[in-house]
């Protein structure tokens, strides 16, 4: 059985077993990917949110824009955004929050992770 991704849909599609959100958007966080979205005329993409294996601390984040959902990809939409997670990453990105901060110094994208047994300093990296 095949499940299809629309980024349409004003809730998360079902990850077998789990019924919690996989990720969630601060408003600021929000805002700010509609407005790239929007800037740089990427109608129809997607926010890709992701681990891969790295940094000071074993796993780093990946955010990106993609307008491809694979085979191995869910898609959910948060507060309007479109969002696609690949199962792998879904393993340590369960209830993770995305905040977007704006300072002078060390303003950007902010992972809050609940799986994240310990951080590095500049939060990009984590071990689960």
């Amino acid at each position: 059985m095949s499940e299809t991704a629309s980024p349409k849909s004003s809730q998360e599609l079902p990850i077998i077993g789990q019924t919690t959100q996989m990720i969630d958007l601060t408003p600021a966080a929000s805002a700010e990917v509609k407005r790239r979205l929007q800037a740089d005329d990427m109608k129809g993409h997607y926010l890709r949110v992701g681990v891969q294996g790295g940094g000071c601390s074993g796993l780093t984040y990946q955010l990106g824009f993609d307008d491809q959902v694979g085979q191995f990809d869910k898609a959910f939409d948060v507060q309007g955004v479109p969002v696609v997670v690949d199962l792998k990453s879904a393993l340590y990105l369960r209830g993770t929050v995305i905040d977007y901060v704006t300072a002078m110094v060390g303003g950007g994208f902010k992972f809050s992770n609940p799986n994240a047994s310990k951080s590095c300093g500049c939060g990009t990296s984590f071990s689960a």
